[in-house]
């Protein structure tokens, strides 16, 4: 009874609301194009600085939590070898093929972030995807429309992010410049583009087929609405705005919620009402590891060897330091994820 309280109100803290206020957000994102990009990084920072960094900076207690027979010492241990290795070898990729490495970050945020929206809804409780085939279907609509739609709608700062990216490797500019060319080609932009319409259509329509042969209509709905409401925010949103917003709003507001409810602590806090108390632990917990994450970052532009001296820099160096972050972190996603069962069919995380 207590776990079912906790996991409805985490659910509607960190998911429903959030959702709901990026819906209300979508006439300021539908302006932002008419702005400069420094306006995105500007809140891609704030976004960062805010929850962003956070959300991943207890991954060394997450073994701990959702396995009574990992100890203390071995969850740390074994998190902090997989950060220093997988870490270590994501920075090194970028200086030795900043391009492939680029294509690769943006594969890895799309699998991730996919896969945190399809947790959040195990964490709901939908029956409409009941098979790993169409959970995995999810994803890549969930995890695509953050990755795939700005590369549709607004091709020229997404290109313009790369460049940057790339030129803190490659120190002529049009080198690095003309590195990206193939990224941003008509072809590649059809073809995701015509990826991501065809996956959302089966997406919706397989689950649609579910609501007639029993699902809860109301669980398909909410999915439905969510990549509406994601659909619209990218196509009209500039994408560093809209990426800075939605990394701090909705990916990361629904990991952490996912983590207080791996937590004993802070999943009984929240079955009480007690939000306050239950987000001061995580907070407390992801302190450390959140400064060590802008220590990383801080790394990365000291050893960029174009040197960070403009806004555009200072977001090249933060995704790098994110994409390093980011691979361990899924790796230890991915191992929560099949701890809860979230892959197998008919399990509802």
């Amino acid at each position: 009874m207590t776990e079912g309280i906790a996991r409805a109100r985490v659910d509607r803290w960190t998911a429903l609301y959030p959702a709901l206020a990026l819906a209300a957000l979508l006439p300021i994102g539908a302006v932002t194009p008419l702005f400069p990009v420094e306006l995105g990084v500007a809140t891609f920072a704030l976004g960062t600085l805010v929850i962003g960094m956070a959300h991943g900076a207890v991954d060394h207690l997450v073994p701990l939590r959702a396995a009574p027979e990992v100890s203390l010492r071995r969850s740390i241990a074994v998190v902090s070898v997989a950060y220093a290795v997988l870490g270590g070898a994501v920075v090194a990729a970028f200086f030795r093929a900043p391009v492939a490495s680029f294509v690769g970050f943006i594969a890895l945020t799309w699998l991730h972030w996919g896969q945190g929206d399809v947790a959040a809804l195990a964490v709901a409780g939908v029956e409409h995807l009941p098979t790993s085939a169409e959970r995995w279907l999810s994803l890549v609509v969930r995890g695509g429309l953050p990755m795939a739609v700005p590369l549709l709608s607004h091709p020229a700062e997404y290109r313009l992010v790369a460049e940057w990216i790339v030129g803190l490797f490659v120190v002529d500019a049009p080198v690095a410049a003309a590195a990206v060319d193939p990224l941003f080609t008509s072809t590649t932009r059809l073809g995701v583009g015509g990826l991501m319409v065809g996956a959302t259509a089966l997406s919706v329509g397989l689950g649609y087929r579910r609501v007639r042969t029993g699902a809860a209509r109301r669980g398909w709905l909410r999915d439905v609405g969510e990549v509406a409401v994601l659909w619209a925010w990218f196509l009209l949103a500039a994408p560093v705005f809209a990426i800075g917003v939605y990394f701090a709003l909705w990916h990361a507001l629904r990991h952490v919620g996912r983590l207080l409810l791996v937590d004993a602590s802070a999943a009984a806090a929240v079955a009480t009402g007690d939000a306050r108390g239950a987000i001061a632990r995580f907070a407390r917990d992801a302190a450390p590891l959140t400064l060590g994450g802008f220590l990383v970052v801080g790394g990365v532009a000291l050893a960029a060897p174009s040197g960070v001296a403009a806004p555009g820099d200072l977001l090249a160096v933060s995704l790098v330091a994110i994409a390093a972050l980011t691979l361990p972190h899924v790796v230890v996603v991915a191992w929560l994820d099949r701890r809860q069962g979230v892959w197998r069919p008919g399990v509802g995380g």
